[in-house]
């Protein structure tokens, strides 16, 4: 069964995108190439323990399980070594990608605290979007009892979108609250 909003691109969001960006070729319309959450956690350089409810929080909100992310160099300043593990990251494909930003835009999105949108500023220039959220409890999977450390996680929203105003139209179609007049 296909997820939600991959019908409403097919049906929906496809045709409109191509008729408003007068685009001809229906495989040049923007589309959504993959999701990537990230979490970082500084903290677990001084407690290695502290990266297992964090992994354990990635794969209750994604679905599928985190890669551990590893330190490339060792800065003395940070007391950081090479290889030791300070985040974990996820990326999403498929149905599960779909499955998440539907997710974070009707469920998690609207639970965080004073919301009034998101920042329409956060396009890196080649039609990628980054939001950063301040922590883990806003997803309605994770347990507020069991949380010990709030978290905080990147979701960076990878389209195959040439531009920023493409990206930013495909991603309006999908109902992403963009803050109004920023």
């Amino acid at each position: 069964m296909a997820s939600r909003l991959r019908e409403k691109y097919a049906k929906e969001i496809k045709p409109a995108l191509q008729k408003e960006l007068g685009i001809e070729n229906t495989m040049a319309v923007p589309r959504l190439d993959k999701i990537v959450v990230n979490m970082g956690l500084g903290e677990a350089t001084q407690n290695v323990k502290m990266m297992d409810p964090l992994v354990q929080d990635l794969a209750l909100i994604t679905g599928q399980k985190p890669v551990t992310t590893r330190a490339k160099k060792s800065i003395a300043q940070f007391k950081v070594r090479e290889g030791m593990p300070i985040g974990a990251m996820v990326t999403l494909r498929g149905e599960k990608m779909y499955e998440f930003l539907d997710r974070l835009i009707s469920v998690a999105l609207p639970r965080v605290r004073d919301f009034r949108g998101v920042s329409t500023k956060s396009f890196d220039g080649r039609g990628n979007y980054t939001l950063g959220l301040r922590d883990q409890l806003i997803f309605a999977e994770i347990d507020y009892a069991r949380v010990d450390k709030l978290k905080g996680m990147n979701v960076t929203i990878v389209t195959t979108a040439k531009d920023d105003n493409s990206a930013r139209s495909l991603l309006k179609a999908f109902g992403m609250p963009f803050r109004q007049g920023a």
